[in-house]
């Protein structure tokens, strides 16, 4: 009852932010004690030209200052330093291991590595994908892009990740950088990321990744508080990357020749859903305390009912790429088993909206996308006018390494007409 009361529109803003402003009498008051201690070791390990001589007893006004204060934490205490005796230790400097850490921690690592490797997907799958530079440089283009995009969502929302027990040791949360400093490093990976794409790949798939870098952070981060279409918004965020990998290959998104690129769209689209609402139903207090409009938290029906209805959805796609030419029919075979199991799970979830069948259609959506990728890159169909050669093979041609190819597998080769060879007898002299 109470967290529905939450999810109600106008009590979100109406909690006090305990871990986003000093509160002396609220989430940031401890023990004298602890304060004592803590004051005893300052003053030992930094001594201040302001401080009374020891064995000196201090004036009225500081003894009072800081008895007034005794209970409210020094990192608090306005002036602690000139009034009260207390003393702060300097910042600590973040050495070069700390730093890329902290870096790792803004770009959200594990994620951003997940939705490169969706678009290395789109770029193997696309045709003629043969060279190893353009595949490097569309993965780092996207890999800065999303880093961008995740530093940015953490700067918009640190006042409210500090409420979440999931997001509350965020790097801007804890204070292990600045504000600044970490808008800095997120306009400079945005902007490294869209003009290496532009530069090295093609204008076309910078041109989704900037897009894709605006709709995160400026469309989908505010909205996540304003209304549950956020998670549409934020599944088009999702289905992105794989065509900028095809793109990057093509540099075309026509409907009819480029066909592949929509489906890898929609398959990542309809994918976000079962993920996503399963992962925020067993965090939908948080979510609701935060105050953000999900929808685990505003209709829970709602929230399983779509996952289920996503995961049907992909039902049909190995069928369609195989019918398409994309992939051969092995993919339709096996990949039907990988999207029936998802589907089974989120059926479970529709029926029983509970912590454990949302961490089964959870941990089912994170096997599921490897391994339907990986299989649509084993059972990919060679395109017109290419060499239908295994995966190890197609890795060695990338690499650079020689790789040995039967004439026979060439079907431009077997259906080209063989012309007769010239005799070079000369031709008889009739009398």
């Amino acid at each position: 009852m109470n967290l529905l009361r939450a999810a109600r529109p106008g009590t979100f803003l109406a909690r006090p932010a305990r871990f986003c402003a000093p509160r002396s009498g609220l989430a940031h008051r401890a023990p004298a004690a602890w304060h004592s201690s803590w004051r005893k070791a300052t003053d030992e390990d930094a001594p201040s030209a302001t401080a009374p001589a020891s064995g000196s007893t201090p004036p009225p006004a500081t003894a009072a200052a800081a008895s007034a204060t005794s209970d409210v934490a020094p990192e608090h205490t306005p002036g602690g330093a000139a009034g009260s005796g207390i003393r702060y230790r300097p910042a600590h400097v973040l050495s070069a291991k700390e730093l890329l850490g902290v870096y790792s921690e803004l770009s959200k690592a594990k994620l951003a590595s997940l939705v490169t490797l969706t678009t290395m997907a789109g770029y193997a799958l696309a045709p003629t994908a043969t060279s190893l530079t353009t595949l490097l440089a569309t993965t780092v283009g996207t890999h800065l892009c999303i880093t961008s995009a995740n530093t940015f969502n953490q700067l918009m929302e640190s006042p409210y990740d500090a409420q979440m027990a999931r997001t509350r040791n965020r790097p801007l949360v804890r204070h292990a950088i600045t504000p600044q400093h970490a808008l800095g490093f997120a306009v400079g990976t945005g902007v490294a990321g869209v003009v290496s794409l532009a530069t090295l790949v093609n204008p076309l798939t910078a041109a989704l990744g900037g897009a894709n870098l605006v709709l995160y952070s400026f469309i989908y981060t505010p909205m996540k508080r304003t209304s549950i279409a956020n998670t549409w918004v934020g599944a088009l965020v999702g289905a992105i990357p794989p065509m900028m990998g095809w793109t990057a290959c093509t540099n075309s998104l026509s409907p009819v020749a480029d066909f592949g690129a929509y489906v890898l769209g929609f398959l990542l689209y309809a994918w976000q859903f079962p993920h996503f609402n399963s992962l925020s139903w067993n965090i939908r207090a948080d979510y609701s305390k935060a105050g953000y409009r999900m929808m685990a938290v505003t209709d829970p029906a709602l929230n399983a009912r779509v996952s289920l209805r996503y995961a049907v959805a992909m039902l049909p796609v190995p069928f369609i790429t195989s019918y398409a030419g994309l992939t051969t029919w092995w993919f339709a075979g096996s990949a039907s088993v990988v999207n029936g199991a998802m589907a089974l799970f989120a059926y479970r979830f529709w029926r029983q909206r509970n912590d454990k069948s949302a961490r089964e259609l959870f941990f089912s959506s994170l096997v599921h996308l490897p391994v339907i990728l990986g299989a649509m890159l084993i059972h990919r169909a060679p395109r017109e006018d290419e060499v239908q050669v295994s995966l190890l093979d197609r890795v060695k041609y990338a690499l650079g390494m020689e790789v040995a190819i039967p004439a026979a597998k060439v079907k431009s080769v077997a259906a080209a007409p063989v012309a007769p060879a010239a005799s070079s007898a000369p031709a008889p002299v009739q009398a």
